[in-house]
């Protein structure tokens, strides 16, 4: 069925009433862009008196959706269930009177609305989409019912991906329960093992990665050799190549920056404190990937500690609070190889380290199935999608 269209501002008020952080009351809810994410959940909002604005916001209610306009790509889009003031970077839109705010929340996160978003945005380094052109967009119009029935659709297929999620979630807040309650806090170390740098566990001295520029890289994933970037640290318990970008690495890059079977590889640079120094290992092949020069490498020595029970304890709090302490904040937070080699771990008998290590393969075992189907739920709610916003569902 064929629907018409209107555009947004026909449907919605781009309400961007502002208010000085100075008029609200410090308990009032804050949002920045960091407390939306791409799934269109809201994470640990602030208060006014908390998070410290210093300029003007604007006011939004649980009646409005709200639009993350900078990098419109990370589909930062969420419902709100509370009154509160975000980021400028944020648009909050009321729908007006025969529109489902959550009917206009699964049309804007379309992949054709997001494209869209992303092709109408100004400036090189911090792309927005400006108001004006937000307003422009041309927004399907079923009759209210048939939106609503549209949006519980949606909402039910979201529910189960949703569940997946936290599901995935859940086996990774287990991993770091399991290596506490067997371990203990490695950087109070209450169980007395042995501690040593992580320069002292190093086969070799650390080393930053391949400097290429990005028109050098394939747009193919069947040419070259895959290159590890720092999004690949944060996907997992251990790095994969599968969306790896790749290059054509002459000989010498090779022996040099040829990943190792137990490398571990750490972000040495980030605009955020919380991205520094996160790690993951790389149990691959020997020099099947190289890894690039926002990155540095340690490669340890595999008879005094296994590299999946080093990458876990230097993902527990304690020693992620621990790496940031070693960092440097300038315009960027940094860290650097002699920082990152003498930051102290714990060394528990090598038995022990490997039986925690299987203990580990078998819950990624588990989170290789759930990832499989939820992919399913991801192609079915495409499909939903899809046919949803063509009138044909």
């Amino acid at each position: 069925m064929k629907w018409p269209t209107g555009a947004l501002d026909s449907v919605a008020i781009l309400d961007r009433q502002s208010i000085h952080p100075a008029d609200a009351e410090p308990a009032t809810p804050y949002l920045g862009l960091e407390h939306l994410d791409g799934d269109g959940a809201i994470n640990c909002a602030q208060t006014i008196g908390s998070a410290g604005p210093k300029s003007n916001k604007f006011q939004f209610s649980d009646r409005h959706l709200l639009f993350g306009r900078l990098r419109p790509y990370l589909r930062k889009i969420a419902r709100p269930a509370f009154s509160g003031v975000c980021s400028t970077d944020i648009i909050p839109i009321l729908p007006k009177s025969g529109m489902s705010r959550d009917y206009l929340f699964y049309f804007l996160r379309t992949p054709g609305s997001v494209n869209l978003a992303t092709s109408r945005c100004t400036g090189a380094n911090l792309p927005r989409l400006s108001p004006k052109q937000l307003a422009s967009f041309r927004v399907p119009l079923p009759p209210l019912a048939e939106q609503e029935r549209i949006a519980r659709i949606l909402d039910a297929a979201e529910a189960l991906r949703a569940k997946r999620r936290e599901t995935l979630a859940q086996l990774d807040m287990l991993l770091q329960s399991t290596f506490l309650d067997v371990f203990g806090d490695p950087v109070a170390n209450p169980m007395g093992w042995e501690v040593k740098s992580l320069g002292d566990l190093a086969v070799r001295k650390p080393n930053n990665g391949v400097f290429r520029r990005n028109p050098e890289y394939s747009e193919s994933l069947e040419s070259g050799l895959p290159v590890v970037w720092v999004e690949e640290l944060f996907r997992g318990n251990r790095i994969d190549l599968s969306e790896s970008r790749r290059l054509q690495a002459s000989q010498t890059e090779i022996e040099k920056y040829g990943l190792l079977p137990g490398d571990l590889l750490f972000c040495r640079s980030s605009l955020k404190l919380d991205g520094i120094a996160y790690n993951n290992v790389f149990l691959g092949e020997r020099e099947e990937a190289l890894f690039e020069c926002h990155l540095i490498r340690v490669s340890p020595r595999m008879d005094i500690v296994n590299p999946m029970f080093l990458n876990l304890q230097l993902r527990s709090v304690p020693m992620r609070a621990l790496l940031k302490l070693k960092s440097k904040t300038a315009t960027m937070t940094t860290i650097d190889q002699k920082a990152l080699s003498s930051v102290e771990v714990v060394v528990p008998p090598i038995g022990l380290q490997s039986r925690f290590a299987v203990v580990v393969e078998s819950i990624e075992q588990q989170k290789a199935r759930l990832r499989n189907h939820l992919a399913e739920l991801d192609t079915l709610f495409a499909s939903l999608q899809s046919r949803a916003f063509r009138g044909d569902l």
